[in-house]
């Protein structure tokens, strides 16, 4: 999540001549406890978040995206395979047998997978993927945490409640159910208020090196959030360089200085991989037909509150939620938002700079056309006028801007806290002239007769957040692959250089639990299909491998329920894609259209043996 940071000069009621000013001093170890406890509290929202899934790790994924839940512990079987095999972790051939995935052209996470590699050889992707999901949103949590009350407030109970907000606000929490990358920010709030320090020093290399560091590493983690953030610090940058701009030009060598070493650098480390995404095998331009190009927030999104917070109802999803939920802040949020807009106007910088972020991204994700309660209104959105096919924008989902929208706001409620927090403080004395910020503006003395303020606005932001506390993702339980396949009794049958072809092929639609048959054995066989984005013969992006005749047969049949009448030509096409994909085997396991996916299979390749608990028909005589 791009997390508009500021230094302390565009805070002055933060700012460290305020701190020097009171006139007593807190103890040192004071700031450390709180910031242990407030770590310790993210890590335990982030277990209480995930609980469903400990309650039997090995056997539940999200029910909201049970696909997208198996993809990812898939990754994390391939980041150990890589580490394990010494293979290259940008392609893989274990799945879309014979043509393989670019991985890094997919959300393959590889910047978290191959460290955690030893966590899943020694657990099984199922702990990664539910100890993972916890520890993003805390580190998130945690990061925005750290980065606010080191460099924004200078209330800890401001800059914790900032954090807890940023790391599980209702949109980030959304993305918990089955797409941890999208909760693996906690690198953006550092590099966000890196990229606010250049030229502030004249330490530009030192700064331009560690902000080359983060991008570069961030890449491997999620480039999507990464471009939201470099368009969240560009308009920042802009809004500061208005508002401030004789500081803006004694910083703007520096700064650019910094900037240009650090974009260099994370070029240098990250320029093969980038390559490799859009020149490498089975790399592709775009997706087909701008698929996400019209993913808008629907406006009564901002003011509802999401299924999974207390104040939550999974019903009204079912009007609004159509499309990615990336606001759902619900109503008291937004007044309270609102309100600190207005009062911190004048007297905040950084307020301002927040309140800029809300308006640009909040229009940005409308997308092309409004959306009001569920319904596509003929009024054009933004996006209306901007081409499908404008490089790196063809790929992105409008809605998702609003995740800069819900940083801003993470951000607001730091600093309404924090001013709240002031009003309760002694006045200061009267500020020298040497004491006064970079901006000229010193830390106004707080009439004492004003310090009811403090408790109302406690008090607001508290009844605006407490309604948002996350509740547990929802889970379901998924059956176990096949003891046949777990227990290796399929060995015998893949010899190096074939495949396992599971029934039904796994696909973005199809083979939930065929896909998990390669996941939870580390990869050890390669399968064709598979749930990810690959080239059609365009060389457009398209979900899953291009459909053969035989894999197009079974999904139809498992969609009807009944086997048509077989041909010949069925026949024969079967063995010949059975060719293309290299298989040795076929292998049907317990499913809900066993029987039907059984008749089929015999009807297409002859009677199966029966070995241990699976059907199996051993194709090698057939296609060698």
């Amino acid at each position: 999540m791009a997390v508009p940071v500021v230094d302390p000069s565009l805070n002055p009621t933060s700012a460290p001549e305020a701190v020097a000013a009171e006139p007593t001093r807190r103890p040192r170890w004071r700031p450390r406890r709180a910031d242990v406890l407030a770590i310790g509290a993210y890590v335990l929202l982030g277990v209480f978040v995930c609980l469903n899934y400990w309650m039997d790790v090995q056997h539940r994924v999200s029910s909201h995206l049970p696909t997208d839940h198996s993809w990812f512990e898939w990754l994390f079987s391939h980041g150990a395979y890589s580490v394990r095999h010494l293979e290259n972790p940008l392609f893989s051939m274990r799945q879309n047998a014979p043509d393989g995935v670019n991985m890094i052209a997919n959300t393959s996470l590889l910047g978290m997978t191959i460290p955690l590699a030893p966590v899943t050889l020694l657990f099984g992707p199922q702990v990664t993927y539910a100890l993972y999901l916890g520890g993003a949103l805390a580190a998130t949590a945690a990061t925005s945490y750290w980065v606010l009350s080191r460099h924004l407030v200078r209330s800890r109970a401001g800059a914790f409640v900032g954090g807890a907000f940023l790391g599980f606000a209702p949109g980030i929490v959304h993305h918990a159910n089955g797409q941890p990358n999208f909760v693996s920010n906690f690198l953006l709030p550092l590099i966000v208020a890196r990229v606010l320090r250049l030229g502030r020093d004249g330490r530009w290399r030192r700064d331009g090196v560690v902000l080359g560091l983060l991008v570069a590493y961030q890449i491997f983690i999620n480039e999507e959030m990464l471009l939201l953030t470099a368009l969240a610090c560009l308009v920042i940058v802009v809004a500061y360089a208005v508002q401030r701009p004789r500081a803006a030009r004694e910083r703007a060598a520096g700064f650019l200085a910094a900037l240009g070493l650090g974009g260099g650098l994370a070029l240098l480390l990250a320029g093969y991989p980038i390559w490799f995404q859009f020149n490498g095998p089975q790399s592709y331009r775009g997706l087909q037909g701008g698929v996400f190009h019209n993913w808008g927030e629907d406006l009564m999104a901002f003011v509802t509150f999401a299924r999974d917070t207390v104040a939550g109802d999974e019903a009204v999803e079912k009007t609004i939620g159509l499309t990615e939920q990336n606001t759902w802040f619900g109503w008291p949020l937004v007044l309270v938002a609102l309100a600190a807009l207005v009062l911190l106007w004048r007297r905040s910088l950084a307020a301002r700079i927040c309140g800029v972020l809300v308006v640009l991204f909040t229009l940005g994700a409308i997308g092309p056309k409004v959306r009001f309660n569920g319904v596509e209104t003929t009024v054009d959105g933004p996006w209306a006028y901007i081409s499908d096919d404008v490089p790196l924008v063809e790929m992105m989902m409008p809605t998702r801007l609003a995740l800069v929208t819900t940083a801003a706001v993470g951000v607001l409620l730091a600093l309404a806290w924090d001013t709240a927090a002031g009003y309760g403080r002694r006045p200061a004395p009267a500020p020298r002239p040497a004491a006064e910020d970079a901006t000229g503006e010193a830390p106004p003395a707080v009439p004492a007769h004003r310090r009811w303020i403090r408790p109302v606005g406690y008090a607001a932001v508290a009844l605006a957040v407490l309604p948002l506390f996350p509740r547990p993702l929802p889970a379901q339980h998924v059956d176990p692959p096949p003891r046949f396949i777990t227990a290796g009794g399929w060995r015998p049958y893949v010899p190096a250089g074939r495949t396992l072809v599971p029934v039904p092929i796994p696909s973005n639609v199809h083979g939930l639990s065929t896909l998990r048959w390669s996941a939870l054995t580390g990869l050890e066989f390669p399968v064709p299909g598979g749930y990810f984005i690959g080239p059609n013969e365009k060389g457009e992006g398209v979900f899953g491998a291009p459909n053969r005749p035989t894999s197009t047969l079974i999904y139809t049949t498992m969609d009807a329920g009944r086997v048509p009448e077989l041909t010949e030509e069925n026949r024969r096409q079967a063995v010949a894609d059975l060719r293309f994909w290299k298989a040795s085997v076929v292998v049907l396991g317990d499913h809900p259209r066993e029987a039907v996916l059984r008749e089929l299979m015999t009807g297409l390749l002859g009677p199966a043996q029966r070995v241990d608990d699976v059907w199996l028909w051993d194709v090698r005589p057939l296609v060698d």
